[in-house]
């Protein structure tokens, strides 16, 4: 299983507009943060998770050239407002739709700002078709599974995720944009090799995990390796590394993980 992660910034970025703090004009690539979102090939199948406004940006960037399944965590605009570069990859699948799995409040954002969309084929070459569909609590596919547990954020809910891979029976759970980790997600992303959690800055925030919150769940987990993802200028990467007990880091654009 490889896992990329395309953006590890909040809906704000990182450098953030009209900011001069020294995160925001720090020389290091890791403190620049595009919007939060992660591909995932498992198997050979390529899903990608969330689609932030620089989605065609990071697409090229990090040379994302194929996508058979998109996953909508919840339908925040930092997450959904890129989608209709997605429209390329319809191309890629020969002119049909792309299959779009979200919750309830996901799919009726996205027939909000998309309903051009939603359809089984493009109207022509080069537009947008979305085939929406409710992401089940188990989806097992030829490749593996695919496994979701609802995580409070805010008003809404997000998708958390656990992926295992047929092949290698590795397993990786992403739990991004969330407040706390009910019990049944700790349960179900328990001894995973790889976690990724929410960790949005060292102060308490209504709707995310901050830092020791996010250090808290990860104990509880007890995953092999944790990443924490969704961050603000708050957050300097080597200097917050530095600091996290063995086995976390924080996450960056541009990261590559083969587990």
């Amino acid at each position: 299983m490889e896992v990329v992660f395309l953006g590890t910034g909040t809906s704000q970025g990182v450098p953030m507009i009209a900011c001069d703090c020294a995160v925001c004009r720090s020389p290091d690539p890791r403190n620049h943060r595009t919007r939060a979102s992660i591909h995932v090939v498992m198997d050979g199948l390529h899903i990608q998770v969330d689609a932030a406004p620089e989605f065609r940006l990071q697409s090229l960037r990090h040379r994302i050239d194929w996508i058979d399944l998109f996953i909508l965590t919840h339908g925040h605009a930092d997450h959904v407002a890129g989608m209709d570069d997605l429209r390329r990859f319809c191309d890629l699948l020969g002119g049909n739709a792309l299959p779009v799995l979200s919750t309830d409040e996901g799919m009726g954002r996205v027939l909000a700002m998309f309903p051009y969309a939603i359809m089984d084929r493009p109207i022509v070459r080069g537009y947008a078709a979305f085939r929406l569909q409710q992401m089940p609590a188990v989806l097992d596919l030829p490749q593996g599974r695919i496994e979701s547990t609802l995580l409070p954020h805010g008003g809404v809910n997000t998708l958390g995720l656990l992926f295992t891979e047929a092949s290698s029976g590795v397993r990786f759970a992403y739990y991004t944009d969330c407040k706390r980790i009910p019990r049944e997600a700790i349960a179900l992303a328990r001894g995973a090799d790889l976690v990724v959690l929410d960790g949005l800055r060292p102060e308490p925030h209504p709707s995310h995990m901050n830092l020791d919150e996010a250090l808290a769940a990860a104990a509880e987990i007890g995953a092999r390796s944790t990443l924490l993802t969704h961050m603000t200028h708050f957050l300097d990467h080597q200097g917050t590394c530095d600091q996290l007990p063995s086995g976390i880091a924080l996450a960056y654009d541009g990261l590559r993980i083969t587990l």
